[in-house]
Parts: structure tokens; C-alpha cells; sequence
């Protein structure tokens, strides 16, 4: 009969077991649904992709056909030290998952202890065949393990994993905004080279205007005055060129530090012209910029960490149950391995916390407002990526508009100054109508140079906004995230690819 009670009880206790185990699971994770729209509405100079058209290509910046372009980016990207702290603090996120996984296995470990020991002749209770000196050694071993019947160290894997794959999207997205502001840098230095050699062509005929003015002067033709505003207007142009170099070197020393060089000893030979031209980039459709963009690939890991968190939550609801074991031998130090002297002992322990003021509630329900948190913020970066598309795309289209009428303006201004020194030589008009001329001309000249700079940089940044020919399918599985085995002692410093 109690043969029969024990079997009962043992299976109730197992099912039971099984029972809450099941209800310990996180919540079926499931990824907000988001309205994308059929196509991108503010389309322009780039084309939609097709099947055929494949992604944007990861040496997307090979595409402005610019060679120096092409050698700075493959230097940061092996040397840029912001890029390789990403990488390592990935590594390190692989290895939390090793940890969290070491839990599972039993974990067994050696012991040794000696002492030399002396009581005190007047302790109390002390007789007078007690000893006062003697000395006393052990060794062992010790064996515990944790049974994750509640899958809390399961859980805490998983949840490791997924943190270690937003970590990849991460090192990706890190990788792409060093790429970014490279080519950024790059074409703001270019746009200023150009700008520079209009400040030089207007120097020299600023320098001409003096020379003529002087003449002028020379025969009693024209005033002082005239020769002062010429000087004025050379002197305050190359002002402004001295300032404009100042900028370009500046660009020189970010460009530096983002390929790992020191400022002092680096130097980009400048250009008259641009050497880059805008290349047509496949925008794709809307759906596909999910998979395409690693902020929202780390946003959507960060979000199933959360998710799994809630069962690590639940499992500090029920007890903690460890097995342990023990054996050993212990003696004076003369028969340590006598049998007479061994130890052992084995058992197994649980503890189930009955109250403790609310706080594994608080934590659970901390732990569902995290993971609300973490879909909210998702739902912000997808939207944001789509902004920033759109704006891209806007931005593009206008500026391709306003280079055109920049470039009217420029050939107008030219006209007006040339034909303004032509009346002003024969004395037909006086200098300030010159120098008004020429103030225009040299501003029309260097939007003009701006607005072709912008639209390198707004190249730049639709690539950023697209990902730059990234995929979610580069984020590793996470069956091969783990960087070593639980018996490996070879090759610690580095992890496994």
C-alpha cells in the first residue's frame, strides 16, 4: 500500500513539475505589425529596384567613382578604432551568452585546507588530555548543479543571444555611420577645393580691377575712391579664402582621426574640380527597409530580449532547487587516505521565498513594462528610418531643381560683372556698379559649388537612410553566436568566428 502511495505521489509530483514549467515560458513573441506604404512618395533622380537590380552594393561609395574615396574607406574600415570598440564589446556579448549557458552544467571543483592549531590551557571545559597543539589537513571535491526545471537559465540564454545579436546590428550600424561621415567629410573638403579655385579666379581679376582703377587714378580719370573699393573688394575676398582653408584643413583632421592617422602627418592633395559624380541607387520599396537597416534590426533583438526577460521574471516564482555532493578525506595530516578518514555527502536543497513585499511582482511587472518600452521605441526608429528615406528623397529632388537654377544665376552674374567693367572702362558707369557686380558673381559662383556639394552629400545620406547594402541575414544565427566550448583551453583570446 505504501509502495503504491509513493509511486502516486512521485508521478503527481512530476506531472506537477511539467505542469509549471510550461506556465514559466515568456510570451509568444510576436513583432508589431507596421502600415508601410506600396511605394516611397517622394521619388526622384534614384530609380526603384527590381529583382534583377539586386540591393544597394556594400562598397556603395564606389559608386561616386572617386579612387582617393575608394582607398580612405577601405583604411577606416580596417583601422577605425570607434569601429573596433563595437566589435569587441560584440565579443564580449558573446561571451555573457557562454556564461549564461555554463549554468546548466554541473559545476564541480577541488579543495585543500591545513592548520596548524593551539588551544588555550584555561578554556574553559578543557581536560587534561586534550591536546594543545595539533594540526589538521583536507582535500576534496565538490560537485553542484542547478536543474532548470523553471527554464530560467534557459531563458537567460536566449535572452543573451538576442542582446548579443542586437550587438551585431549594432557593430554593422556603427560601421555604416563611420562609412557615412567618411564620404561626407570627403565631399565637403571636395566642394571646398572647388569653392577655393573660385576664390582664386576671382582674386586675380579683383587683383586686375585694382590695376585698372590705379591707372585710372594715374591719369585723372577716375576717383580715389574707386581704387579703395577695389582694394576693399580684394582684401575682403581673400578673407574669405583664408577662412575657407581654415575649414578645409579642419575636414583634413576628422578625416584623419576617422582612418586611424594623426592629423599632423596626414594631407589630401586639393582638387580644382569635382572628380565624384552622382551615381543612380536603387531605393527599393518601402517593405524591404525593414531587413535593410541595422538600427531596426537592434531595435527588434532589443525587443525579443524583453520578451524572453518576462520568463526569467516568472521563474523567481517558484523554488530554487539545487543538488550538491562532497567527498573528501580529512585527518592530521598522517593518513589522508586512509578510508577510516574519509567524508562525503550529497543532498539536494530548495528554497521558495513565501513573502517578500511585492518585489518579484514589481519585477515582473517591470519586466512587462520593459518590453512595452522596447516596442514603442521600435515603432520610433521604424518610423525615423522612413523619415529619413523620405526626407532623403526630397531633399535630392529639390536640390537637382535648384543646381540648375543656380547655374542660370552663375552665368547671368558672370555677364552682368564682365559687362559692368567693360561700361566701367569706358567710363560709362562708375565702380560701385563693379563691385556690386562682382559681389554677385562670387556668390552666385559658390552656391552654385554648394548646391553640387549638397547634392554628393544627399547621395551620401539616401545610402545611410537605405543601410547601406546591409541585410538581417548578415546578423548571426544564433546557434553559432557562442565564441567557445564549455571544455576548450586552447585559443582563449580568440573567439570562434
Amino acid at each position: 500500500m505504501m509502495r503504491r502511495f509513493a509511486r502516486e505521489l512521485a508521478i503527481t509530483s512530476v506531472f506537477s513539475v511539467v505542469v509549471l514549467a510550461g506556465c514559466n515560458k515568456p510570451p509568444k513573441y510576436t513583432p508589431p505589425k507596421m502600415a508601410l506604404a506600396p511605394t516611397w512618395s517622394g521619388e526622384g533622380v534614384f530609380k526603384v529596384a527590381t529583382p534583377q537590380d539586386g540591393v544597394l552594393r556594400k562598397d556603395w561609395w564606389t559608386l561616386f567613382g572617386d579612387q582617393q574615396l575608394n582607398d580612405l574607406e577601405v583604411k577606416a574600415a580596417a583601422a577605425n578604432p570607434d569601429l573596433q570598440a563595437a566589435g569587441e564589446h560584440f565579443t564580449q556579448s558573446r561571451y555573457l551568452i557562454t556564461q549564461a549557458h555554463s549554468r546548466l552544467l554541473p559545476h564541480i571543483g577541488l579543495g585543500a585546507a591545513t592548520s596548524d592549531n593551539k588551544s588555550s590551557e584555561n578554556r574553559l571545559f578543557r581536560s587534561p588530555y586534550d591536546p594543545l597543539y595539533g594540526t589538521d589537513e583536507s582535500y576534496g571535491a565538490e560537485a553542484s548543479w542547478e536543474p532548470d526545471i523553471w527554464r530560467k537559465i534557459r531563458n537567460t540564454t536566449d535572452m543573451r543571444k538576442e542582446l548579443a545579436q542586437a550587438d551585431a546590428a549594432d557593430v554593422a550600424l556603427t560601421r555604416l555611420s563611420i562609412q557615412a561621415e567618411l564620404a561626407e567629410d570627403y565631399m565637403r573638403l571636395r566642394g571646398l577645393d572647388v569653392q577655393d579655385a573660385v576664390y582664386r579666379q576671382s582674386i586675380a581679376s579683383y587683383k586686375n580691377a585694382v590695376n585698372i582703377t590705379q591707372l585710372r587714378l594715374n591719369g585723372d580719370i577716375a576717383p580715389r575712391s574707386d581704387v579703395t573699393r577695389a582694394q576693399n573688394q580684394l582684401s575682403s575676398t581673400e578673407a574669405q579664402e583664408i577662412n575657407l582653408r581654415m575649414e578645409r584643413s579642419l575636414l583634413e583632421h576628422a578625416i584623419a582621426i576617422l582612418i586611424n592617422q594623426t592629423p599632423t602627418n596626414f594631407h589630401i592633395a586639393p582638387e580644382d574640380t569635382f572628380h565624384l559624380h552622382l551615381p543612380s541607387i536603387p531605393i527599393g520599396v518601402p517593405s524591404t527597409l525593414l531587413q535593410r537597416r541595422p538600427d531596426i534590426a537592434s531595435a527588434e533583438r532589443h525587443m525579443a530580449a524583453s520578451n524572453t526577460a518576462i520568463g526569467i521574471s516568472k521563474a523567481a516564482f517558484y523554488p530554487d532547487i539545487r543538488l550538491g555532493a562532497m567527498a573528501g578525506f580529512s585527518d592530521d595530516g598522517f593518513g589522508l587516505t586512509s578510508l577510516a578518514n574519509s567524508l562525503w555527502s550529497y543532498g539536494m536543497s530548495g528554497a521558495l521565498p513565501l513573502f517578500e513585499g511585492g518585489e518579484r511582482r514589481a519585477e515582473l511587472q517591470r519586466s512587462y513594462a520593459e518590453y512595452r518600452q522596447t516596442t514603442d521605441e521600435y515603432r520610433s526608429t521604424v518610423l525615423n528610418a522612413f523619415r529619413e528615406v523620405e526626407d532623403s528623397l526630397s531633399r535630392l529632388r529639390y536640390l537637382s531643381g535648384e543646381e540648375q537654377k543656380r547655374q542660370e544665376a552663375t552665368t547671368a552674374a558672370l555677364q552682368t560683372q564682365k559687362m559692368q567693367m567693360q561700361l566701367y572702362t569706358g567710363d560709362l558707369t562708375n565702380y560701385l556698379d563693379v563691385v556690386v557686380a562682382q559681389i554677385a558673381a562670387l556668390d552666385a559662383r559658390l552656391s552654385a559649388v554648394e548646391v553640387q556639394t549638397a547634392r554628393f552629400e544627399g547621395a551620401v545620406g539616401m545610402v545611410r537612410s537605405l543601410g547601406g547594402g546591409w541585410d538581417t541575414a548578415e546578423i548571426p544565427a544564433q546557434d553559432h553566436l557562442a565564441p567557445m566550448k564549455a571544455l576548450q583551453y586552447k585559443n582563449l583570446g580568440h573567439p570562434a568566428p
